[in-house]
């Protein structure tokens, strides 16, 4: 894995750099970066799968690499003193704000969630960003009504019946997603509101009937769990 650390203080960046080979050891190669447009230039060359983060770089603004890559498909933590600035990060969709002054427990406990499969609770993502030409258009998670995965990509099924494709994949989602999202089969995480039954066919297939009369696969992993949270 690729993990891209943007930090203009070079002694920070060094103790952030030591501290993720601690945590990742010989599965990461780490990248760095001490400016705005060293770091733009870095994710377009590097296929990256976790940037860290400052929001003030030299006086430049780190949230304009959030908003040039917000359909990407890396996953990023803020590491910033700015921690006014928070909700609006989550808002991006970042998956964690580790606070300045920080130390290793704290960064790990960040790179945990990273490393974890299941989602974590209280997590604050509104929207999700996807390209539409040379533009972002950021879709609220409250209008999805379920995710299916399309190879790299994913397809967002929206209330309204359209359909927005993703650059993230659907463990990637599974992250940022809040609680009220559950993964049901391999192929499909579900907004639960829109959870009618479960449907069992010949041959022990299982299906969730939704709200507006679809049907999505359940996987036979998952059919007790989904079965019980019905209850």
């Amino acid at each position: 894995m690729k993990i891209l650390i943007i930090e203009d203080e070079a002694r920070i960046a060094k103790r952030i750099e030591r501290m993720t080979r601690d945590f990742f050891k010989e599965k990461a190669e780490i990248l760095l970066c001490d400016a705005l447009e060293n770091g733009l230039e870095t994710i377009q060359q590097h296929a990256i799968d976790l940037l860290l983060l400052d929001l003030n770089l030299n006086g430049e603004d780190g949230f304009d690499i959030l908003q040039a890559f917000l359909a990407a498909s890396f996953q990023t933590i803020i590491i910033s003193a700015y921690t006014d600035k928070a909700i609006m990060a989550f808002n991006y969709g970042v998956l964690d704000f580790v606070p300045k002054p920080f130390d290793k427990d704290r960064l790990e406990q960040a790179f945990l969630r990273y490393a974890a499969t299941e989602k974590q609770p209280g997590n604050a993502t509104r929207f999700l960003a996807v390209k539409k030409a040379r533009a972002i258009k950021l879709i609220p998670v409250e209008e999805i009504l379920y995710i299916k995965g399309a190879g790299i990509y994913t397809e967002l099924h929206l209330a309204d019946g359209r359909i927005e494709l993703h650059d993230k994949s659907l463990e990637a989602l599974e992250k940022l997603l809040p609680s009220s999202f559950e993964r049901i089969h391999k192929s499909f995480i579900l907004s639960w509101n829109e959870a009618d039954k479960l449907t069992v066919e010949a041959g022990g297939k299982y299906n969730m009937l939704l709200k507006n009369g679809e049907l999505l696969p359940v996987g036979r992993s998952r059919y007790k769990e989904i079965r019980y949270r019905l209850i």
